[in-house]
């Protein structure tokens, strides 16, 4: 595929505009999208990667638009996995709904930023070693398989990685929000606040979740042009739909098993792909495998949609079906910027011997007429 210098120009230049666009909005006026709002982005959102991808068909065929379609596609839900990890740092961190808009928004930039370094690692490692496509087959049917143990998704499943603990244990933080800023100033020493925590816990889940990504897409398609755009599209309105859709991304919760399946299966492709590339020696004396099959991306993008609807309409059966004590907790009106001790991180809502001692032995104190606030 062929794609000319100004064409990347100006593919490149759209789309960091409408990013550009989204930044400025948010960075005047931090809010939580009504559900309008974020229906009408997500639909935008979508239609311009369909747009995108019958462009791709009319101006280089319909294997690349193929390619396109599915790699995006699987990003896609990957970013949607993504996703949930960032619904559990929301509420492990306990960040105010009007500020949870500019984080998200910091998440899918340093989700853009660590895919494009590896896409182009990626692409130069590919060029150079056919048999780097064995060690990405065997890396996501490692990861399938360790998707594939964790069964369906849940909370207690996320646990904080060693660059977050380091960062709560090390640095002077406070536990108060001071806007979106990262850090505060008070007593004359500046301290971090919990947003700057946030961001480093979003930021390294990218880090994480963009080795995953990269040798998917890789797996469906060589061309670094599709494999920026479909990085890209599958992006976009991830921050809307995660106010559209709410406590509902708990709704899927075979969405892990289903990535596992279609992660196993890009793995073997890549496999089989080196193997009839294959230039190592100590393989079939360096010789090409003949009998390895090449699977046509016709057959790849059905695989990944059929598995992704089952994996869907199950999730949405069972969630439907569970008791009212096991259903996905509904999002409420409640203020999220006020932390209940029963809610705070670690607390059980019991007070512990000494808190109740020192308590019961206060005197209850008299009725006046004026009350402080």
């Amino acid at each position: 595929m062929h794609v000319a210098d100004y064409v990347w120009y100006i593919t490149v230049g759209l789309l960091l505009a409408l990013l550009a666009f989204d930044v400025f909005i948010i960075g005047r006026r931090p809010h939580e999208p009504s559900t309008k709002e974020s229906a009408r982005a997500i639909a935008f959102y979508v239609s311009l990667a369909i747009v995108f991808g019958l462009g791709v068909w009319v101006f280089s065929g319909g294997r690349y638009a193929g390619e396109f379609f599915a790699g995006w596609l699987t990003e896609y839900s990957l970013s949607v996995d993504n996703l949930f990890i960032f619904l559990i740092i929301m509420a492990r961190f306990q960040v105010p709904r009007k500020y949870q808009q500019t984080a998200l928004l910091v998440g899918i930039i340093l989700a853009l930023f660590f895919r494009g370094i590896f896409i182009a690692v990626g692409a130069a490692a590919i060029n150079q070693f056919s048999w780097v496509f064995y060690l990405f087959g065997a890396f996501l049917v490692y990861t399938a398989v360790h998707l594939a143990k964790q069964g369906e998704n849940d909370d207690e499943d996320y646990k904080e990685n060693a660059v977050i603990r380091f960062a709560k244990r090390r640095l002077n933080a406070t536990d108060e929000y001071n806007g979106v800023k990262l850090t505060v100033v008070k007593n004359g020493k500046r301290l971090v606040t919990p947003m700057a925590i946030v961001i480093i816990a979003l930021g390294t889940t990218d880090l994480l979740f963009a080795l995953d990504s990269i040798p998917a897409i890789y797996g469906l398609t060589q061309e670094p042009f599709l494999v920026f755009t479909a990085n890209v599209f599958a992006l976009m309105g991830l921050r809307q739909l995660y106010f559209l859709l709410g406590d509902l991304l708990r709704r899927l919760v075979y969405l892990s098993l289903g990535l596992s399946v279609v992660l196993a299966f890009i793995g073997v492709k890549l496999i089989l792909h080196a193997m009839h590339e294959n230039e190592l020696p100590f393989i079939n004396g360096g010789e090409h495998i003949k009998w390895a099959p090449e699977i046509p991306i016709w057959v790849s993008l059905g695989f990944i949609i059929v598995t992704l609807g089952i994996t869907t309409i199950l999730s949405l059966r069972k969630s439907r079906n569970m008791p009212p004590h096991q259903a996905p907790a509904a999002d409420d009106d409640r203020p999220q910027d006020i932390v209940r001790t029963a809610d705070a991180p670690g607390a059980n809502g019991q007070l512990d011997e000494a808190t109740r001692a020192e308590l019961d032995g206060l005197k209850e104190p008299q009725q006046t007429d004026s009350k402080k606030a």
